[in-house]
């Protein structure tokens, strides 16, 4: 085995975890709604998650351990990411402030803080900032 096919296997498994991770946080009701549900398709391929492996995760998301990142900036990264595919995938409303809210406390914000960084997280995505404005931005948003 190469040095590539464990780096690739780690790679995959980090993104399956990940992906189960926001399923876990989408099942935090009981139930997946029709946007949580074409959002997680849509992550699902952007992960790079085969559809068996989807369906696995699907139906036992909680055997999956939920590791959001500890340093802020990886949990900053995370949110950029996670915004920036709800930003694409055109979802309004209601069901982008709830799946956003959502996965925000499952990356460790706090749940009180959780709004007010959604709502900054969509507004400089919006206006297409890059990763380095964006975690700029978010760290200095009560300045």
């Amino acid at each position: 085995m190469s040095i590539s096919d464990l780096f690739d296997s780690g790679f995959k498994k980090r993104n399956e975890d990940h992906f189960a991770a926001i399923v876990r946080v989408a099942m935090d009701d009981g139930i997946i709604s029709n946007e949580e549900k074409a959002f997680l398709d849509r992550l699902a391929r952007n992960l790079d998650v085969s559809e068996e492996d989807y369906k696995i995760i699907l139906k036992d998301y909680q055997s999956h351990p939920i590791n959001p990142p500890v340093a802020y900036d990886h949990r900053l990264e995370r949110l950029y990411d996670l915004v920036r595919m709800v930003h694409v995938d055109q979802i309004h409303g209601d069901p982008k402030h709830r799946l956003l809210n959502k996965i925000g406390v499952g990356l460790g914000f706090h749940a009180v803080n959780v709004k007010y960084i959604v709502d900054k997280a969509l507004t400089l995505v919006h206006n297409g900032v890059n990763l380095e404005t964006f975690i700029y931005e978010i760290k200095n948003m009560n300045k």
